[in-house]
C-alpha cells in the first residue's frame, strides 16, 4: 500500500518529543519524507534538564522546575520506554541527572539528534488549507531562532504538541497575599533545601512535588506545615511535619486555615501545579484551555476540529515514557491509516460523553486528564485501535506496588530495588 511521505513538526525535545521523533523516524515506515523537532533550550531532556538558576535564561527561556536531590518517584524499570531499557547497575529510584543521560542516549542511539533544531522557538502554529487541490488541512509553522533573531516559516503535514505541561506556574490568589511580609515562592523554583534552615515553611499543595519537598525540608526546617484539601495522607509524616486544611488568608506574619487555626510562617511555597499553556497555538485552531483539560481532545490526543493537530502527555498519574509510548504509537496508526478516524461530529460526541461519564462520579471535569488506575485500560484501548502491542504486565504491576509501598513508608520506599525476570514477572530487594 502506498503511503504518502509526510512532513511533520515535533514542539519540544524532552521525553515526549523524543519518543516521536524515534517513532516517526524509523526506517520500516517509511512513513516521513521530514521530521523537524523544535526544541527552544540548547539540550534534549526537557523538564529533566536541571540547572541552579532560577527565571528565565539569556533567551528568555525558562529554567525547568526541578531540584537538586529529586529521585524519581517511579523505578527506573517502569520509567523506561518499552524498547529502551536504563542501565542496569543503576538503583531502581534514580536522580534526574540519571533521567537526562538516559534521554541523551535514547537521543544517540536513534539519531534524533540532527533532527532537531536548538534554540529555536515556536512562535505560531497555524491552519491553512493546501494548494494542491486537495483541500486538505496543513499547517504552517513559524519559529524563531533565539541566537540570531531570525525568523522563518514551514509547511507541515501534522504537529506533535510534545511541550509539557510545567512552564506556566498555577499560582491561585489568596486574600491578604500582599500583606504577607515572608518570602512567597512556587516549587518551581525550589532548589535545594538550605534556605530554609529553621524556618517556619508552609506548603500550599500536597501533591508529588508537595510532599517530596516537605519531606526533604524536614530535616532542616523549624516546623513545615502541609495545607491540603484533604486532613489525611496515606503515610505518616515527619515530627515537624503536619498537615492542615487550605488557605483562608495571610496576615502580615502569618497563615490562616480555613478552620481558622494560623501558623507563622517566614516561607510560603506553592505547590499547587501548572497551567496548560499553549501560545503558539492561533485563534483559528479555537483551544480554550479550561479547568485544567483541553476540550475537545480525543482518546485525550487528538484536536478534533483539527485532526491533524495532536498533544502529547496531557494526562496525570501515569507511567510517563510508556505512556507517551503509547500515544505516540496510536498517532501513527492514524498518521499511515491503519486507524481511521472518526468524524469531528463523532468525536466531539465522544468527549463529551466521556466528560459527562467523569463527572457523574462527582470528580470536577478539572481532573479528566489525571488518568491514575485508568491509564491501563487507555492504554489497552489505544493499542487496540491502534494494532500495536500493549504494554507488558510487569508495568502496571510494579506500578501498583510502588503505591502500596509509597503509602506504607514514604521516607524509604525509594530504596526498593525491583528487578524484571519477563513480561509478566518481577522480583523486589527491599532495603531499609
Amino acid at each position: 500500500m502506498h503511503r504518502p511521505e509526510l512532513r511533520v513538526a515535533v514542539i519540544g525535545a524532552g521525553a515526549a518529543g523524543l519518543c516521536a521523533a524515534r517513532h516517526l523516524l524509523e526506517e520500516r515506515r517509511a512513513l516521513c519524507s521530514e521530521v523537524a523537532v523544535f526544541e527552544q533550550s540548547g539540550s534534549v531532556g526537557g523538564i529533566w534538564v536541571y540547572s541552579e538558576k532560577i527565571g528565565t535564561d539569556e533567551y528568555g527561556v525558562p529554567f525547568n522546575c526541578m531540584y537538586r536531590d529529586l529521585r524519581t518517584n517511579l523505578p527506573k524499570e517502569i520509567m523506561a520506554f518499552p524498547d529502551y531499557a536504563f542501565k542496569s547497575d543503576l538503583p531502581s529510584f534514580v536522580g534526574h541527572s540519571d533521567v537526562k543521560e538516559y534521554l541523551e542516549s535514547y537521543a544517540d542511539h536513534f539519531k534524533i539528534r540532527k533532527h532537531i533544531q536548538f534554540h529555536t522557538k515556536v512562535e505560531l502554529v497555524r491552519p491553512t488549507v493546501s494548494e494542491d487541490g486537495r483541500n486538505k488541512c496543513i499547517w504552517e509553522v513559524t519559529v524563531s531562532n533565539l541566537i540570531n533573531k531570525s525568523t522563518m516559516t514551514e509547511i507541515f503535514d501534522a504537529v506533535l504538541v510534545c511541550s509539557g505541561h510545567y512552564s506556566k506556574p498555577y499560582i491561585p490568589h489568596i486574600p491578604g497575599i500582599e500583606k504577607f511580609k515572608g518570602q512567597v515562592m512556587h516549587s518551581q523554583d525550589y532548589r535545594f533545601p538550605d534556605a530554609f534552615a529553621g524556618k517556619n515553611v508552609v506548603l500550599l499543595g500536597a501533591g508529588p512535588s508537595g510532599t517530596d519537598i516537605a519531606f526533604e525540608l524536614s530535616a532542616i526546617a523549624k516546623a513545615v506545615v502541609l495545607s491540603y484539601s484533604q486532613l489525611s495522607l496515606p503515610f505518616a509524616l515527619p515530627c515537624n511535619v503536619s498537615l492542615a486544611p487550605g488557605v483562608d488568608h495571610f496576615l502580615e506574619d502569618r497563615v490562616v486555615f480555613l478552620d481558622g487555626t494560623e501558623q507563622l510562617a517566614d516561607i510560603f511555597m506553592f505547590c499547587t501545579g501548572y497551567q496548560l499553556f499553549f501560545p503558539y497555538l492561533s485563534q483559528e485552531v479555537g483551544l480554550q484551555v479550561q479547568e485544567s483539560i483541553v476540550p475537545p481532545l480525543y482518546k485525550h490526543i487528538v484536536c478534533a476540529n483539527f485532526p491533524s493537530l495532536f498533544f502529547i502527555g496531557m494526562c496525570k498519574k501515569v507511567c510517563p515514557f510508556p505512556h507517551f509510548h503509547c500515544q505516540i504509537l496510536f498517532v501513527l496508526s492514524i498518521l499511515d491509516g491503519s486507524y481511521v478516524l472518526p468524524s469531528e461530529t463523532e468525536m466531539n460526541s465522544t468527549v463529551e460523553e466521556a466528560y459527562k461519564s467523569f463527572m457523574s462520579h462527582g470528580t470536577s471535569l478539572r481532573h479528566f486528564h489525571t488518568l491514575g488506575n485508568l491509564q491501563w485500560d487507555y492504554h489497552d484501548d489505544l493499542a487496540h485501535l491502534g494494532k500495536f502491542s500493549p504494554l507488558p504486565a510487569f508495568i502496571q504491576s510494579i506500578y501498583c506496588a510502588v503505591k502500596e509501598s509509597r503509602a506504607k513508608d514514604f521516607a524509604s520506599y525509594k530504596n526498593d530495588n525491583y528487578r524484571v525476570i519477563s513480561d509478566s514477572e518481577w522480583l523486589l530487594d527491599v532495603k531499609k
